[in-house]
């Protein structure tokens, strides 16, 4: 699962991707989680736009190993990074 969380960070709200890895047959089950963001607000159309420091995943597509987390930035524009699936995976596990 691809999520967004959300952190205080000098004052400021910070949304950033996450991700975990739940059960298949009980998704209230959590097989692993990442220990820190998946990726966070780094570009200047990241940190700054209507709502500024976002990045907030919305849907993902999957071509062989590569996953394609597509995202808003900065709630003014669309972003879209990459990750290798086998090893997201192998860090969830």
């Amino acid at each position: 699962m691809i999520y967004h969380s959300v952190e205080e960070h000098k004052g400021n709200k910070v949304y950033r991707a996450s991700a975990a890895l739940l059960d298949l047959k009980n998704p209230q089950k959590v097989i692993g989680r990442l220990s820190s963001p998946l990726f966070s607000p780094e570009e200047i159309w990241e940190k700054k736009g209507e709502v500024n420091n976002v990045v907030f995943p919305t849907g993902t597509s999957i071509d062989g190993d590569t996953l394609s987390i597509y995202y808003g930035a900065a709630d003014d524009m669309v972003g879209v990074r990459t990750v290798s699936l086998s090893d997201l995976l192998s860090k969830l596990l």
